[in-house]
């Protein structure tokens, strides 16, 4: 399976959409392009996999591997990506500003829903990220 998130970067976040063969599952909230600094901004461009992860703060969801320089870039409900996130990616329901949304929870579960059944299967989830 091949996920596209398109972004558009903004100074003060940077907002998104994942599609599968062009069908919409959901939008994206982080935190702006900062020359990949760890913390402070979002991931660089490019195409990596997806993995189950399990955390006691955020129970199950994903986790992007292989990211340059960086660790633990976590798909995770938030609402506000300054606030919230600290480079991993946040899926809502509504853009609403730059770096901001609204209902993550119930965005994150739309993603789950499409990407759990073929991580279970030990199948391979990519996606490509790009502007």
């Amino acid at each position: 399976m091949l996920l596209q998130l398109i972004r558009q970067y903004h100074a003060h976040g940077t907002n998104g959409v994942i599609r599968l063969n062009n069908k919409h599952i959901c939008y994206t909230i982080e935190l702006p392009w900062k020359a990949n600094q760890r913390n402070v901004s979002c991931i660089p461009e490019g195409k990596y996999d997806l993995k189950l992860r399990y955390s006691i703060r955020f129970k199950w969801h994903l986790h992007l591997i292989n990211v340059p320089n960086r660790e633990l870039i976590l798909f995770h409900p938030a609402n506000h990506a300054i606030k919230e996130l600290k480079g991993c990616i946040a899926p809502v329901t509504a853009l609403t500003a730059p770096g901001r949304g609204t209902e993550s929870l119930v965005a994150f579960q739309q993603l789950k829903q499409v990407a759990y059944s073929v991580l279970k299967e030990r199948k391979k989830i990519s996606m490509i990220i790009k502007s």
